[in-house]
């Protein structure tokens, strides 16, 4: 078991020593034995007191209350800080457990795992959490909401060692997320899922991975595989409507997120991703109603109050809407979508100092916040500071190179500061990308006339114009006279 982890952690860092682990493992475990030696302990069930006391008072190993470090599921990272979460200080029970000999089995339960003693006639369980204290089967299956899953589910079974891999798999899984690794964490859940097929939280887990890649309908099969095998988890519930609403079924996802409500009422994401869809259905009233559902759960989540602000966004009421950005930034001020937001209340508002400020702020947080960027550089376009649109309208580029509009806007500015070449080749990148855009070859048209290249000219002009374009009959027949002159048409 230690050896296997080990490996695990190599993979996760090239600084882990594993053979100095796996000497301090061993260690332990000659301690651990010695003392059952002179105390004249047989290793069964007896010695369990004993390894408590060694590893959690005398060693002072402890649990760690929220799983928000993706370091601290690995055992090196265990052994270091003698500290870990329910897994992998489980593992490290399992690994001296297997030096002694004892019959030591992990069990899992939906968001949880813990130690089981079982030798056949003596069976209790072991909690890694509580300094190795121990509850009843009854406990974990109330506390946690063990699905009834008869002979083939995995939940409240004495693990074999490959399926304690299983699960730290999944976990693996999930530091990968955290840490943005997605093609790792795509593996290591594909291997969980490989090992343990009736675990529900790593069929969602994958689930999740599937949705942030773009592959929703696999996201959709392992949502609904993850929910045959537990049917009341609200997470999976709202993840799969978070999966419906990427498709575009907005009914499907609004079933499933008031699932996820009836589930725990106080999920407030579900409340926060139902008020997405209503927005999407234009029910902002609707909307509305949900978010200050889930404000009332959650007074203090800026997110919610930031969102619903884009909500009174949409239904124009503008100076609403400054107010609960404004709300939002008082409780995080790092938060740069209210700032977004701000700015776009500043600028229907007429407040444009105030709109660039904002946009600022959002940039401040967030460099690469491509909306900010295009915004901000719209306003500068609009007072003229051309200079200052075309850098950020670079910036833009450099973040999204495959949209044709954020090229148009480039080539307008560089067009109205006379700098023809840029312009053409910035408006030649959006027909490029979207030969339909009228406004794009009408401005190219321009440009090619400015640089005296009239028949390109008199070419992208008539396609603007059977694109639907308004052509200014006075710059066609200049266009027309030019080419008169140069012997053309």
């Amino acid at each position: 078991m230690a050896t296997a982890a080990l490996i695990v952690s190599e993979q996760w860092s090239d600084l882990v020593p594993g053979r100095q682990h796996q000497a301090a493992l061993d260690q332990m475990a000659l301690e651990i034995r010695e003392r059952l030696t002179e105390q004249r302990l047989a290793v069964n069930f007896r010695a369990i007191p004993l390894i408590n006391r060694y590893l959690f008072e005398e060693l002072g190993f402890r649990s760690i209350a929220e799983a928000n470090d993706p370091n601290a599921l690995f055992l090196h990272t265990v052994l270091d800080k003698k500290k870990g979460y329910c897994l992998s200080l489980s593992i490290l029970y399992l690994a001296i457990g297997e030096r002694l000999g004892l019959p030591v089995y992990g069990v899992v339960v939906p968001g949880h795992f813990f130690i089981r003693y079982d030798d056949g006639r003596v069976r209790f369980n072991i909690e890694t959490t509580s300094k190795g204290g121990s509850a009843t089967d009854e406990h974990y299956m109330n506390k946690f909401k063990v699905p009834e899953g008869g002979l083939d589910s995995i939940y409240m079974r004495n693990l074999s060692k490959r399926q304690t891999l299983g699960c730290f798999f999944n976990n693996l899984g999930n530091s990968y997320i955290e840490v943005g690794n997605l093609d790792s964490a795509f593996l290591a859940l594909v291997r969980a899922v490989e090992i343990n097929p009736t675990l529900a939280e790593s069929r969602a887990n994958l689930g999740n991975v599937y949705l942030r890649t773009g592959r929703v309908q696999q996201a959709i099969d392992e949502y609904k595989a993850a929910l045959r095998i537990n049917p009341e988890d609200p997470k999976t519930h709202s993840n799969l409507g978070n999966a419906y609403t990427e498709r575009g079924w907005l009914d499907y996802a609004v079933s499933e997120y008031n699932k996820a409500i009836a589930l725990d009422p106080d999920f407030t994401d579900a409340y926060k991703n139902l008020a997405i869809v209503y927005c999407k259905h234009k029910r902002f009233a609707q909307a509305v109603s949900q978010l200050k559902l889930a404000l009332e759960i959650s007074p203090r989540d800026a997110g919610c109050y930031s969102q619903l602000g884009d909500v009174y966004c949409q239904m124009d009421k503008y100076k609403q809407a400054l107010s609960e950005y404004k709300k939002a930034l008082k409780l995080d001020r790092r938060l740069a979508e209210a700032y977004y937001g701000l700015g776009i209340c500043y600028g229907k508002l007429g407040s444009v100092e105030q709109e660039i400020e904002s946009y600022k702020s959002a940039l401040a947080i967030k460099p690469n916040m491509f909306t900010s960027l295009v915004n901000l550089g719209n306003v500068y376009f609009r007072q003229e500071k051309f200079g200052s649109a075309i850098e950020l309208y670079a910036r833009a580029i450099r973040i999204d190179p495959k949209n044709a509009m954020i090229y148009y806007n480039l080539g307008a500015a560089c067009s109205n500061k006379g700098i023809y070449e840029q312009a053409k080749e910035a408006y030649s990148k959006a027909v490029g990308l979207d030969p339909e855009m009228g406004d794009a070859q009408y401005g190219l048209a321009f440009v090619y006339y400015q640089l005296g290249e009239y028949e390109a000219a008199w070419r992208h002009i008539n396609i603007a114009r059977d694109l639907g374009v308004e052509v200014d009959e006075r710059q066609l027949s200049a266009i027309k006279s030019r080419l008169k002159q140069a012997g053309g048409r």
